[in-house]
This record gives structure tokens, sequence and C-alpha cells, in this order.
């Protein structure tokens, strides 16, 4: 190797120039043994093979090795080994303990920090008082007695905080929220447990009246525990880097970066990663990584699959290259992956930060990033500020504004938290794009929990987690009166009565404390902790101190041990109030938007999920369950986003605005950027020139006036085929076979425009004349699969409708239900889809198996088909077929969804299988002999076909009659379409 090349002039060197010898190695992993491992780690970051000769390698000696081994190795030059020992004696370092460090914030030249907080927070209290508090009371003793508790809650914190030296961190804060809502930028009402500060509301960092609420401060910022506040601000998704561009700008590009953090090696990746540098087969790998458990909320070790999962422990047992894979992944598990940046954590010094923690510089942002990630930041003295983007907040502007097109101002913070229309809402569960409330499990504990006030909002938010969900059936029995709170002590009745005798919220544990043994606020936070911790040695201690401190308030011993396992219980998994608080005021907030504002609210909760076409087909599911019309895209009437349109002519009956309809009917109008491959900036310059030049009469207008550079080839057939022309053009098929000529139309006049030619008689573009094709429009199964490839999803109809009988016949559940019908053991039950997607597998015996991907009216889901059902179904298993399936569905013990296949047909054969008919409606020019020819070939089937008419005579001016056809006939949908298309024929209609 080099280093015996090199040895040998090195000691040359040494000895004729006198420099000591030292004795080192070049360490890169602690044991020999974990030398594969390393050179594996060295192909994963590099992206090579362990095969591969070009590539950079170490030896098996770059371990750690021991003082004997490096004595035997340097035994030639001992002295090389005593200098080693020496300069190791040499060295000392000590981490110093670092004071928070943060720049100097101040209002006035002639106020420090501790001032200037005082005199804002009073100045913001008053201003809150007068705003929240006071109401209409004008009697000055009254608003005494009323501000009273504030003042001295913010003389209190005040004193805490100046005491901590943290009044520049509320500052600092505070500034840059007024900064953000100065310039019309959304931030949260607060996050975590910062919304119990009085000083913070007062300054308008949080919008939540701690007080009120009951929220502490102390869970915050506690006297007695040292640590740093920690507010987490939401702000609007969209703004978020404006903010962070204000604080840069402000305090030094250089003085302001983002935290680091490091993707860790996790038991699938490991097994993913190790398996490609080893360069096995991908299937094989694949399936291996899918014998792992997965659950990203708390993910399973690769130790943990290998003693749970007796699949993997076979696969590893029969096969050396399997067993060779785990023992490397088993060594690589838990290490850095790849560096990436903290998703909010932002850090800001008072001095350049290379001069106090090291930098680099991601290559995709030129904002700096400390090397340091979150934990070692701190510890260096940065204080970290967290600007979070919550998209629900844009939602709530983009909400607002489309209100504001109606001239109607909604404050959306100070929107009363009593509003009926809202909590109607809530209860009858019609929560899909609610904030945090719209999962069917939360939707049907609604329904259940019935909230009329805000903090049952609140509970429910804290609620409706792992563990604390045991307690809800027990909240809402004792809410409605079917059963007595257990408030365990009469001590604590004032405490528990809002959560009807059930523990939810952390405060509430440091309250048990303080009123029950005796704590301060700030020492029941340390018991809150030591409780969620579960540390034995922590546990005893508190349970003495708190037995002691009941002991003194007359508690009965054995009932204050057995009150003190009952909170040590429930604060392993309460929540923070103050959090839960902030966030169900967002989830009121929008509700309250939803209520009252319906399709304003729809057109831009659709719009935040443009490009999303599962939560798009979610939110058109959600319009035609409140009756709300969902209108065709239009390169007339749509606009870039989703909107809100008034349907002329019509009257909102149903008053679907809630308590502030007009009584005119709107409807959501699909945005052009919601359609596949249009692109936005293409749809903003169609829209630009519609509203500079006016509508588009015709094809030739629109070819005219349309920039090829912007709108090409697929936009233009995507447009097509989502029914945006249909206002000037109905017949797709008829656009869809011209867009060649269309778009060469389009680059002619692109190209005399540019030339700056214009017409004798003025300043346009002579319009030239197209003549199209005569082309019989699609049907309407061809309709809806151009427009499954446009939108995404099916639009303006779906292909099962035409089936409603032969469902409603098999009692076909839909997709809506599947949740619901897997609760508990599960159960078998009839789907029927539109398949979109198919993925065909191959189990480790080679058995094939298959994941089908359908749509129904409702939205999409997942259907694993094992081998027997599979071969069976092979043939017709194509995207664009409907089918019916038996299913059995069921959750694992991971909760993963499971649907698989027992039986699976096509509809059509179904269809025929039960009898399906035909009512034909007819005019007077109808061509019966042509229906006749259609149905003779689909003889011998079990539906009847029947045809009305209404016939005038002079005996009888208005006279209905029914005919019925001879025979039973195999009725379909195509069948049916094929009748429906001809000459005379009114109606077709399956019965």
């Amino acid at each position: 190797a080099i280093e015996n090349e090199l040895e040998a002039p090195f000691i040359e060197l040494a000895y004729k120039y006198d420099i000591p010898l030292v004795a080192t190695n070049q360490v890169f992993f602690p044991s020999r043994k974990m030398y594969e491992a390393h050179d594996a780690l060295l192909c994963i970051a590099g992206g090579n093979y362990v095969d591969q000769s070009d590539r950079r390698k170490e030896t098996p000696e770059n371990y750690f090795k021991s003082a004997a081994e490096m004595a035997e190795l340097f035994k030639d030059i001992p002295e090389a080994i005593d200098n080693t020992v020496v300069i190791a004696r040499r060295c000392a370092f000590k981490v110093p303990t670092i004071d928070p460090i943060l720049p100097n914030f101040t209002i006035d030249e002639t106020m420090d920090e501790a001032e200037s907080l005082r005199k804002s927070a009073k100045e913001g209290l008053d201003a809150r008082l007068v705003r929240h508090v006071y109401g209409d009371e004008e009697d000055e003793a009254k608003r005494a007695e009323l501000s009273k508790p504030y003042y001295e809650r913010l003389d209190y914190e005040l004193g805490i905080i100046i005491k901590m030296d943290f009044p520049g961190y509320f500052l600092i804060v505070a500034d840059f929220i007024k900064w953000s809502k100065d310039n019309n930028i959304p931030v949260g009402p607060g996050r975590g447990s910062g919304a119990g500060s009085v000083v913070a509301w007062s300054l308008d960092i949080t919008d939540l009246d701690p007080l009120k609420f009951g929220l502490l401060f102390e869970r915050f910022l506690n006297p007695e525990r040292i640590s740093m506040p920690d507010f987490d601000i939401d702000f609007c998704q969209d703004k978020r880097e404006l903010v962070i561009k204000y604080v840069q700008d402000k305090y030094g590009h250089d003085q302001v970066a983002q935290i680091i953090t490091f993707g860790k090696l996790q038991a699938r990746a490991v097994v993913r990663d190790v398996g490609r540098v080893l360069q096995m087969p991908y299937m094989q790998v694949d399936r291996l990584s899918k014998l792992i458990p997965s659950n990203p909320a708390n993910p399973m070790t690769l130790s943990e699959a290998i003693e749970s999962e007796k699949k993997l422990r076979e696969e590893i047992n029969n096969d050396p290259n399997t067993s060779r894979l785990i023992d490397i992944a088993l060594q690589l598990e838990g290490l850095f992956r790849h560096a990436s940046t903290h998703a909010a954590g932002v850090v800001i010094g008072d001095r350049p930060l290379d001069q106090l923690v090291p930098l680099y510089r991601d290559p995709r942002s030129d904002m700096p990033v400390t090397q340091f990630n979150m934990k070692y930041v701190e510890q260096a003295g940065l204080v970290k500020f967290d600007f979070l983007g919550l998209k629900t907040l844009t939602v709530l502007k983009k909400a607002v504004e489309y209100i504001g097109k109606r001239d109607i101002h909604v404050d959306i913070e100070n929107v009363p938290l009593d509003d009926k229309s809202s909590y109607d809402l809530m209860c009858s569960g019609n929560t899909v794009g609610i904030f945090q409330l719209e999962s069917s499990g939360m939707q049907s504990v609604l329904v259940n929990l019935k909230p009329d006030m805000f903090e049952d909002v609140i509970a429910v938010v804290a609620l409706y987690r792992p563990g604390p969900m045991d307690n809800i059936p027990r909240y809402i029995s004792c809410k409605h009166g079917e059963e007595e709170p257990d408030y365990l002590h009469p001590l604590l009745e004032e405490i528990l009565t809002e959560t009807y005798g059930v523990i939810i919220y952390q405060e509430q544990v440091m309250q048990i404390a303080q009123i029950l043994a005796d704590y301060t606020l700030g020492d029941a936070d340390i018991l809150r902790r030591a409780m969620g911790k579960k540390i034995v040695a922590e546990m005893d201690a508190q349970r003495t101190r708190f037995q002691d401190g009941a002991d003194k308030k007359g508690v009965d011993p054995k009932q204050a041990a057995g009150i003190f396992d009952q909170v040590a219980k429930f604060a392993g998994y309460g929540f923070n109030k103050s959090h839960a608080a902030a966030y169900a005021l967002v989830s009121y907030h929008t509700a309250y938007l939803k209520a009252n504002y319906t399709v304003e609210f729809m057109a831009a909760i659709m719009t935040l999920d443009l490009t999303n076409t599962d939560k798009l087909q979610i939110f058109k599911q959600e319009l035609i369950n409140l009756n709300i019309p969902i209108m065709p895209p239009d390169i007339n009437k749509s606009s870039v986003e989703f909107s809100a349109e008034i349907i002329e002519g019509e009257k909102d009956e149903e008053m679907r605005g809630g308590a502030f309809s007009d009584g005119l009917l709107r409807g959501v109008r699909y945005g052009l950027a919601g359609l596949k491959n249009v692109g936005v900036a293409a749809m903003e310059s169609l829209i630009l020139e519609r509203d500079q030049n006016g509508p588009f009469k015709d094809l030739p207008d629109f070819c005219n006036r349309v920039d090829t550079r912007q709108i090409n080839k697929r936009a233009l057939e995507n447009l097509i085929k989502a029914g945006a022309f249909d206002s000037i053009n109905p017949n797709r098929a008829q656009l869809h076979s011209a867009v060649e000529m269309l778009l060469r139309q389009m680059s002619l006049a692109t190209a005399e425009r540019n030339s700056n030619q214009v017409s004798l008689f003025g300043d346009q573009v002579e319009e030239q004349s197209i003549v199209l094709a005569e082309v019989t429009d699609w049907d309407l199964i061809e309709r809806l699969k151009c427009e499954l490839e446009a939108v995404g999803f099916y639009l303006s109809a779906h292909p099962l409708d035409a089936y409603t009988n032969v469902l409603a016949r098999q009692k076909v559940v839909p997709s809506t239900e599947i949740d619901q019908r897997a609760a508990g053991k599960g159960g078998h039950i009839k789907l029927a889809g539109t398949i979109s997607g198919i993925r065909r597998m191959k189990s480790k015996r080679g058995k094939a198996y298959a994941f089908l991907s359908l749509s129904d009216a409702f939205g999409g889901f997942e259907v694993t088909l094992f081998s027997e059902t599979l071969d069976a179904a092979d043939a017709f298993l194509e995207s664009g077929n409907s089918v019916i399936i038996t299913v059995e569905v069921k959750r694992g013990d991971d909760g993963a969804l499971r649907i698989t296949a027992q039986g699976i047909e096509t509809i059509d054969n179904v269809a025929l299988r039960t009898g399906t008919g035909l009512d034909v409606y007819l005019n007077d020019d109808s061509n019966l002999d042509a229906i006749k020819e259609i149905l003779s070939s689909h003889k011998n089937g079990r539906g009847r076909v029947t045809f009305k008419m209404n016939v005038k005579h002079d005996e009888f001016p208005d006279c209905d009659v029914d005919v019925e056809l001879k025979g039973r006939y195999r009725i379909s949908p195509a069948i049916r379409n094929a009748v429906a298309s001809l000459k005379g024929v009114i109606e077709a209609k399956e019965i």
C-alpha cells in the first residue's frame, strides 16, 4: 500500500530535520468485522456497487486498533508510539456552557430590552382587553375588576421572563409576526405551549386568551427548570419564505441560517440500499423490504422485524445472499444516510454565524445551514425559531379573498366562537376539508359527541390519538348525561368539570398536583415530565412528595396513592392543552367558513390541492354530497384556480351558503390549472388574453389569439378532453381529431402577429376559416376515458353511473364505507370499480399476484388479487374496464387497511345475469326497425325492453302508450348507448 512506500522517506526526513515521528492509524470503523459494512456504506454514498473496481476503497485495517495492536504495528519505531501518547496528554477540551445568544433588539434607544418588553406587553394587553374582554362594559370599576387577573398574570410572567433573561426572544418573535400581519401574511393562532402565555397574547404572538381557556404559562416557561422558550409559528404556506427573508434582511444574511438535519438508514431503506450495492435482484430485495412491517409513526427496527416475522427469518436461513445482506444492514441501520434542512428551524445570531458554528451551503438554497443539528446548535448557544408553513392558513386566506368578491369582509381571527352553523356542521360529521377533523374516524366521533361549544373541539383534537382515544366513549357518555363523571376527589372537581372527569390535558396533571399535593406549577411541570418519561427512580421520589403534599391537604393516603397512579397513567399520553386549543381554533375557523360560505371555502381548498387529483376527487364528491354544482373547465369561464361562480337564473333554495346566503345559487367552477399537463403559466397567459380582449367567440378566434409558445399540443389535447371547449364546440372527438390543424393555425397567427403585419381593416390579425371534418362524437365511455386522462378522475360522470340498478341489486358498498366495514374483525363486502391501473408481482415461490387500482364515483381504492383470483380474471383486467369484486376487508396488526379479492367479474356479465331491462322513449320520428336490429343479436337474456311514446289522436289528444317487445334481451350500457344514439330516441333508460 501507499503507506509502505512512504514510510521510509518519512522516517528519513524526520531524522534528517530532527522532527518527532507520531504513529496514527486512519480510523473509519470501530472493529475489523465492520469492514464489509463500511465498504457497503461507501458504495451507498457514492452510488457505486461493491464489485466495482474503479471506486474509493479502504482496507480492513482502517479500524480502531488497541494500544497493543498499535505497538505491534510500529515495533520498529517505538518512539512514534511514545510521541502519540505525549501529544494525547497535551490535549484537553471541555465543552463550555454558553448562555443563549440573541441579537440585541431595541424599540426605543432610551429603553433596554426588559423595559421595551414591559411597555409593549402593557400596551398590547390594554388593546386585547378592549377587543376581547370588556365587551360593551363601560363602567371603569367593572372594567378594573375584569382586567385585574390579566394584569396580575402579565406582571407574574414578565417577572419570570426578565429574570430568565428572555425579553429579547419575545421581542424578536413579536417583531416578525407583526411584520407578517402588516404585510397580509396569515399567521396561526399559536402552536405548542406558547399559547399559554399572556405576554405572548398581549404581543399578538398568539391569538388565544390563556385565562379564558385555562392555559398555563409554566407549561411553556418553567422558572423551576431553566430551558429556552420555544414558539412554533405557523405561517401561510405560500408566504413563509418572505418572513424568513425579512428576518435575514433585518439581522443580516450572515447572521441567519437554517438548521441541518440528518436522514437515518431505517430498516426498510437500509435493506434496499444494501441490496442495491450488492447487486441483488430488485424483486428479491423489494420482497425482503416488504417483509419488514411499516409503521411511520413508530418504525420497527430490523432486529425487531427478524424476531417478529417468521418469513423474514426463513429467507435469512435459506439464502446465503440474504443472510449477507441482513448482516450488513444490521450494522448500518441507524447511521446517517444524507443531510437535509430542518423543515422549520432558523437560528439568528448577534454576529456572523461562522464565528459561532460551522456552516455549509445546501446547493438548493442560497441560505446558509448550520452543520450542527438542532440539539448541538442549542448547546452552542444559538436559539431556534420555528417558521412552519401551514396550508390551512393559506386555504383560509384564499377563502376570505373569494368571499370578498361578494363585497363581504370576514375578519377570520375575530369570528364568534358560538356560531350555531359551525357546530351543526361538526355534529353532522360533514367535516371533509376541516383541519384536524376530516378523517372518517373523527367524523364518527363528532356525530356521537355532538359538540356545541369550543371546549368540545379542544377536547376532541386532544383525544383523537392512540391512547387517549379509549376515553372518547366515556367523555361522550358523561357529556350527554348517560354516565356520571368521576372527579377522583372533591378538590379536583373544578379542574375536571370541563372534561367530565376525564384527564385529557397535561395542564390538568399539573393543576391536580398543585391543588391536591401543594406543588407549585413549576414543580408540577417537572412532575408531568417525570410521569411522561416513566423513569422509575424519579417517579418514586415524586410519589413520595405527592403523597406528603396530599397528606398535608387532608387527603386519605390510600386515595392519594390511587390518584397518583391514575394521573401517572394519563400523563403518559396527556395532550398539551395550549396546542390543542390553538389547533382547535384553526379547526373552528375552517368549519365556520365551510358552514357559512360553503362554495367559496370549497373553491379555496380545491385550489390549494390543484395538482393532487386524489384530494380533488374527494372534494368533488363532497360537492355532490352538499348538492353544490361543480361546473366543468371552460376556456371562457374558468380561472386558473377553482372559483365560486353564480349560476345565472337559479336560486339557492337550500341555503347552501349557510346563514349568510344571498339567495343566489353558486357552484364551483373547475380551474384550468387543475388539468393535467397544461401548466399554470400557460393557463395564466390564456386567461390574461381573455380578460384583456373578451371571451373566445369560436375556434378561429381562439386560434388567432392564443400563442403556441405557451399552449402546446398536450395542453390543447387535455383542454379538449376535459371539455374546456364544450361551450364553443361540444363535439370533443371532432376537436381532438383536428388538434394538428388547430396548432398550425395558431402558429400562423402567432407568426403573423410577431411580424407586425396587420389587417387593412384594423389592428387584428385576419382570422382564417377553420373547416372541421365530420366526426361522430365520443360515446359516454370514451368521453369519460379521455376525461380521466385529462383531469385525473371522472369529472362529468363515472362509468359506473350506467349501472346504478345493477349496483343496487348486487348490494355493492361505496368506497367511502370501506373503512367502516374494516373496523373490528372486518368482513366480506362487494365493491364495484373502474380499473385505473394494475401492478403485477411475483411471490418468493414464483406465484403471480397483483395490486389492482380502481375508482368508483366516490373515490379510489386498491385491491390485492392473489394467484387463483388473478388467473381467473386476467383476461379482462385492463384499464377502463369496470368490475364487481367480492372482497375481504380488514385492518392488519400495523393498522394498515387490507382489501383482498375473493372473486371478480366484469360488471357487464353481472348486468346480463341480473336481468337489467330497458325503457326506450320515442318520438314520432323513431325508427323501430333500427332498434330491433341492434337488439336482435342480444336475445336470450333476462331483460325486458319496453317502447314508450306519446301518441296524439283525435279521440285521445295526449295518450302515453307502452309496448313491450317480445322476448328477453341481454342489456348492457353499450347496447343502451347504441339505442340512445338512434334518430327518434328521446332516451334509453336501464331499469
